[in-house]
């Protein structure tokens, strides 16, 4: 809740100034209870802030159980993604707006091994985010990219473009992971909170789909957070193998079969499942690309409250970016991503998204995003590692 008078008010003047804006509502600047500290590019690390779930169908011979793990890790993240800012700092944030070329680079070093992370802005108008998230010991890799469009009905909507690719490679098996929508809860009481729409799908190169199905807290009953999930092979969707039902913020259970009859395999819980921190280099040994040497100064005016020098700060930033593209386009270049590669088709994406009717939207993503190895061996750098060859 807010927490004096001048917050209230400007709680409902923000309120008030989405409720009329026509656009996109990333371009409003937002009050300060309101304002994160964290940028979109570090929002990537959320895939995998539990390696050793994120790396355990690359271990798994059957095919079945291994969709099953894969919708298990998925159902694992959507609190690290979407609940994680606002548990730790009361209620959820606006976070900063990336510019293009920022990059977020890190590890994580655990019992599976080391798990690695490039997180890339590959555009600003529109934003897009492009990561790569790999095991090279476990032989697991996941990219994908994505674009946030905001819109205002009777609360903040934002519908998410793009997608993940997960890849085994012992079994040179693939995943197509969709991303949800979502819409932002407590707005007007200044305790805002993400809630999930519609439905997630996840297509494998081994015909089996998964389909997650969104609900949240209506007027009368359900929990927040809640879901329902079926696992089935493509063309049954009637005879689940596999379902799984709870709050993707707390915990849930997964049955054999139906929901109704299946027996009770297995279960996950939060707050069982302790997160392992990101590694990323020191502030002093960054690039001046990489997200939290950028945002350091606007980071600390929001830490302490100062808007002026919150805005200040951002304006530089936002400022030379505009310069250095201006410069480019008479100059007749364009920027060139570091670890990313814009495709014009991909015929993975195409055949996995068959079977549910999905479709690439490359025209609002600036293009389809791949990870290039190529690029990437010329630019890795502790706490990177150099990768094997991607197949």
């Amino acid at each position: 809740m807010p927490r004096d008078a001048s917050t209230s008010k400007a709680l409902l003047k923000f309120v008030k100034s989405i409720a009329s804006f026509n656009g996109d509502l990333s371009s409003l600047t937002a009050p300060p209870f309101i304002l994160g500290t964290i940028s979109l590019t570090e929002f990537s690390s959320y895939w995998a802030e539990h390696p050793s779930i994120f790396v355990a169908p690359a271990s798994e011979p059957d095919p079945e159980k291994r969709a099953l793990l894969v919708l298990k890790w998925f159902l694992s993240t959507l609190k690290q993604q979407y609940c994680s800012r606002s548990d730790k700092l009361g209620s959820e944030k606006k976070p900063l707006n990336p510019f293009l070329g920022e990059l977020y680079l890190g590890k994580w070093e655990d019992e599976a091994g080391t798990t690695q992370l490039v997180s890339e802005q590959v555009s600003h108008h529109p934003p897009v985010t492009a990561y790569c998230i790999w095991n090279e010991q476990h032989g697991i890799r996941l990219q994908g990219y994505n674009a946030q469009k905001a819109s205002f009905s009777r609360t903040i909507q934002v519908k998410q473009i793009g997608h993940a690719l997960l890849h085994l490679d012992k079994y040179n098996e693939d995943y197509l992971i969709t991303i949800p929508a979502l819409h932002i809860e407590g707005l007007i009481y200044g305790n805002p909170f993400v809630e999930l729409n519609n439905k997630t799908y996840i297509v494998s190169s081994s015909g089996y789909i998964a389909r997650v199905d969104y609900s949240g807290k209506g007027w009368v009953s359900g929990k927040k957070n809640s879901f329902d999930a079926i696992l089935y092979k493509e063309g049954q969707e009637k005879e689940p193998l596999y379902t799984i039902d709870g709050q993707w913020n707390e915990s849930f259970t997964i049955r054999k079969g139906s929901k109704k009859h299946g027996d009770v395999i297995d279960s996950y819980a939060a707050s069982l499942n302790r997160t392992t921190p990101l590694q990323i280099a020191p502030l002093e040994e960054q690039g001046e690309l990489e997200a939290h040497r950028a945002w350091k100064k606007v980071i600390d005016a929001i830490i302490k409250g100062d808007m002026d020098t919150t805005n200040y700060e951002k304006s530089k930033i936002e400022n030379a970016q505009r310069e250095m593209r201006k410069k480019e386009q008479a100059e007749g270049k364009t920027w060139e991503r570091r670890y990313f590669t814009k495709l014009e088709s991909d015929p993975l994406f195409e055949k996995l998204a068959k079977p549910i009717g999905e479709k690439i939207e490359a025209d609002r993503t600036g293009g389809i995003w791949r990870f290039d190895i190529n690029k990437a061996k010329q630019h890795m750098k502790p706490p990177l590692q150099a990768q094997p060859e991607l197949k």
